[in-house]
Protein backbone atom coordinates (compact mmCIF):
# COMPACT_ATOMS: atom_id res chain seq x y z
CA UNK A 1 0.00 0.00 0.00
CA UNK A 2 1.34 3.45 -0.98
CA UNK A 3 1.63 5.88 2.13
CA UNK A 4 4.57 7.91 0.63
CA UNK A 5 4.57 10.05 -2.81
CA UNK A 6 8.27 11.60 -4.16
CA UNK A 7 7.88 13.70 -6.79
CA UNK A 8 10.03 15.21 -9.16
CA UNK A 9 9.28 19.05 -10.19
CA UNK A 10 9.79 19.97 -13.97
CA UNK A 11 7.16 18.42 -16.11
CA UNK A 12 5.27 17.15 -13.14
CA UNK A 13 4.19 20.87 -11.87
CA UNK A 14 5.58 23.41 -13.23
CA UNK A 15 5.41 22.87 -17.16
CA UNK A 16 8.98 23.35 -19.18
CA UNK A 17 9.95 24.29 -22.95
CA UNK A 18 12.73 22.33 -23.52
CA UNK A 19 13.82 23.85 -26.46
CA UNK A 20 13.84 27.56 -25.21
CA UNK A 21 16.79 27.56 -23.67
CA UNK A 22 19.08 26.30 -26.58
CA UNK A 23 17.32 28.55 -28.58
CA UNK A 24 17.40 31.44 -26.67
CA UNK A 25 21.64 31.03 -26.26
CA UNK A 26 21.89 30.45 -30.05
CA UNK A 27 20.48 33.84 -30.63
CA UNK A 28 23.28 35.06 -28.12
CA UNK A 29 25.91 33.53 -30.25
CA UNK A 30 25.98 30.50 -28.69
CA UNK A 31 27.31 27.96 -31.90
CA UNK A 32 26.48 24.13 -30.19
CA UNK A 33 25.95 23.04 -27.29
CA UNK A 34 29.31 20.49 -26.59
CA UNK A 35 30.88 18.27 -23.58
CA UNK A 36 32.06 21.26 -21.54
CA UNK A 37 28.46 22.83 -21.07
CA UNK A 38 27.06 19.56 -19.66
CA UNK A 39 29.28 19.11 -17.49
CA UNK A 40 29.33 23.03 -16.68
CA UNK A 41 25.65 21.98 -16.43
CA UNK A 42 26.03 18.85 -14.04
CA UNK A 43 28.49 20.87 -11.55
CA UNK A 44 25.74 23.78 -11.53
CA UNK A 45 22.78 21.39 -10.50
CA UNK A 46 25.26 19.22 -7.70
CA UNK A 47 25.97 22.83 -6.57
CA UNK A 48 29.70 22.42 -7.10
CA UNK A 49 30.20 25.74 -8.62
CA UNK A 50 28.78 29.10 -8.39
CA UNK A 51 26.26 31.09 -10.49
CA UNK A 52 29.23 33.48 -11.15
CA UNK A 53 31.39 30.42 -12.31
CA UNK A 54 28.23 28.78 -13.97
CA UNK A 55 27.95 32.45 -15.91
CA UNK A 56 31.59 32.92 -16.86
CA UNK A 57 31.77 29.07 -18.04
CA UNK A 58 28.94 30.27 -20.79
CA UNK A 59 30.49 34.17 -21.39
CA UNK A 60 33.52 31.48 -23.02
CA UNK A 61 31.16 30.69 -25.49
CA UNK A 62 29.33 33.82 -26.29
CA UNK A 63 31.47 36.13 -24.98
CA UNK A 64 29.10 38.85 -26.34
CA UNK A 65 26.47 38.35 -24.26
CA UNK A 66 26.03 40.15 -20.64
CA UNK A 67 25.18 38.15 -17.68
CA UNK A 68 21.74 39.01 -17.50
CA UNK A 69 21.06 38.04 -21.42
CA UNK A 70 22.78 34.48 -20.42
CA UNK A 71 20.19 33.98 -16.98
CA UNK A 72 17.56 35.63 -19.45
CA UNK A 73 18.00 32.19 -21.97
CA UNK A 74 18.70 30.08 -18.98
CA UNK A 75 15.79 30.87 -17.70
CA UNK A 76 13.41 30.42 -20.91
CA UNK A 77 13.23 27.07 -19.77
CA UNK A 78 10.41 27.50 -16.97
CA UNK A 79 6.77 28.02 -18.17
CA UNK A 80 3.72 28.21 -16.00
CA UNK A 81 2.89 26.08 -12.88
CA UNK A 82 -1.08 25.88 -13.07
CA UNK A 83 -2.74 26.44 -10.44
CA UNK A 84 -5.33 23.26 -10.22
CA UNK A 85 -1.84 20.96 -9.88
CA UNK A 86 -1.48 23.05 -6.18
CA UNK A 87 -4.48 22.63 -5.47
CA UNK A 88 -4.48 18.44 -6.58
CA UNK A 89 -1.11 18.07 -4.30
CA UNK A 90 -2.96 20.05 -1.35
CA UNK A 91 -5.70 17.29 -1.49
CA UNK A 92 -2.79 14.68 -1.68
CA UNK A 93 -1.04 15.73 1.18
CA UNK A 94 -3.95 15.44 3.61
CA UNK A 95 -3.15 11.24 3.16
CA UNK A 96 0.36 10.74 2.04
CA UNK A 97 3.55 11.66 3.08
CA UNK A 98 4.74 13.85 0.39
CA UNK A 99 8.14 15.07 -0.97
CA UNK A 100 9.67 16.62 -4.23
CA UNK A 101 13.09 15.46 -5.23
CA UNK A 102 14.53 17.43 -8.61
CA UNK A 103 17.27 17.98 -10.33
CA UNK A 104 17.55 21.55 -10.88
CA UNK A 105 20.07 24.71 -9.94
CA UNK A 106 19.64 28.14 -7.84
CA UNK A 107 18.68 30.47 -11.13
CA UNK A 108 15.70 28.14 -11.81
CA UNK A 109 14.69 28.03 -8.35
CA UNK A 110 14.62 31.95 -7.96
CA UNK A 111 13.09 32.35 -11.31
CA UNK A 112 10.80 29.83 -10.64
CA UNK A 113 10.15 31.68 -7.19
CA UNK A 114 10.17 34.85 -8.41
CA UNK A 115 7.51 34.66 -11.09
CA UNK A 116 5.06 32.12 -8.73
CA UNK A 117 5.26 35.15 -5.72
CA UNK A 118 5.50 34.23 -1.98
CA UNK A 119 1.94 32.95 -1.19
CA UNK A 120 1.92 30.26 -4.48
CA UNK A 121 4.92 29.19 -3.56
CA UNK A 122 4.78 29.16 0.39
CA UNK A 123 2.15 27.10 -0.15
CA UNK A 124 4.00 24.62 -2.65
CA UNK A 125 6.40 23.70 -0.26
CA UNK A 126 4.20 23.18 2.67
CA UNK A 127 2.54 20.56 0.89
CA UNK A 128 6.02 18.40 1.44
CA UNK A 129 7.33 17.06 4.18
CA UNK A 130 10.81 17.63 2.65
CA UNK A 131 12.11 19.72 -0.66
CA UNK A 132 15.24 18.29 -1.89
CA UNK A 133 16.90 20.22 -5.01
CA UNK A 134 20.01 18.55 -6.34
CA UNK A 135 22.22 21.88 -5.99
CA UNK A 136 21.15 22.04 -2.37
CA UNK A 137 22.37 18.12 -1.91
CA UNK A 138 25.30 17.72 -4.22
CA UNK A 139 23.83 14.93 -5.71
CA UNK A 140 21.23 14.36 -8.62
CA UNK A 141 19.50 11.51 -10.40
CA UNK A 142 19.68 9.20 -11.87
CA UNK A 143 22.63 8.74 -9.29
CA UNK A 144 20.96 5.74 -6.54
CA UNK A 145 22.59 7.80 -4.07
CA UNK A 146 20.45 10.87 -4.19
CA UNK A 147 17.55 7.92 -4.11
CA UNK A 148 19.34 6.14 -1.32
CA UNK A 149 19.32 9.48 0.86
CA UNK A 150 16.28 10.01 0.75
CA UNK A 151 14.98 6.62 1.84
CA UNK A 152 17.19 6.22 4.55
CA UNK A 153 16.45 10.16 5.81
CA UNK A 154 12.94 9.60 6.40
CA UNK A 155 12.83 5.48 7.34
CA UNK A 156 11.23 4.80 4.43
CA UNK A 157 9.57 1.97 2.99
CA UNK A 158 10.64 1.72 -0.83
CA UNK A 159 7.67 -0.96 -1.72
CA UNK A 160 5.11 1.72 -0.02
CA UNK A 161 6.60 4.72 -1.80
CA UNK A 162 5.73 5.89 -5.32
CA UNK A 163 8.14 7.80 -7.12
CA UNK A 164 7.03 9.98 -9.87
CA UNK A 165 8.78 11.29 -12.75
CA UNK A 166 9.10 12.04 -16.60
CA UNK A 167 12.54 10.78 -17.11
CA UNK A 168 13.30 7.77 -17.87
CA UNK A 169 16.61 7.09 -16.52
CA UNK A 170 15.43 8.83 -13.39
CA UNK A 171 12.35 6.20 -13.21
CA UNK A 172 14.73 3.13 -13.90
CA UNK A 173 16.91 3.89 -11.03
CA UNK A 174 14.59 4.14 -8.09
CA UNK A 175 12.71 1.20 -9.88
CA UNK A 176 16.20 -1.12 -8.64
CA UNK A 177 15.93 0.23 -5.34
CA UNK A 178 12.63 -0.89 -5.01
CA UNK A 179 10.64 2.13 -5.15
CA UNK A 180 6.81 1.95 -7.13
CA UNK A 181 7.01 4.45 -9.95
CA UNK A 182 4.80 5.81 -12.79
CA UNK A 183 6.73 7.62 -15.35
CA UNK A 184 4.28 10.09 -16.73
CA UNK A 185 3.98 10.57 -20.06
CA UNK A 186 4.34 14.52 -20.95
CA UNK A 187 1.50 15.93 -23.48
CA UNK A 188 -0.44 12.47 -22.47
CA UNK A 189 -0.97 12.07 -18.57
CA UNK A 190 -1.02 14.63 -16.08
CA UNK A 191 -0.04 14.46 -12.43
CA UNK A 192 -3.97 15.01 -11.37
CA UNK A 193 -4.18 11.53 -13.41
CA UNK A 194 -3.11 9.96 -10.25
CA UNK A 195 -5.94 7.97 -9.21
CA UNK A 196 -7.69 8.33 -12.40
CA UNK A 197 -4.71 5.53 -14.34
CA UNK A 198 -4.77 3.49 -11.33
CA UNK A 199 -1.45 4.44 -9.99
CA UNK A 200 -2.18 4.00 -6.34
Amino acid sequence: MIDTIIFDFGDIFINLDKEATPLALKKLGLKEWNSNLDALNLDFEKGKISETEFMIGFQNYIPNATINQIREAWNAILLDFPLYRLEFLQMLSQKYRLFLLSNTDSIHIEQFQHKAGIPFYRDFYQCFEKVYFSFELGMRKPDSAIFEFVIKEHNLLPKNTLFVDDNLQNIESAEKLGLQVWHLQKGEEDVIDLFANKII
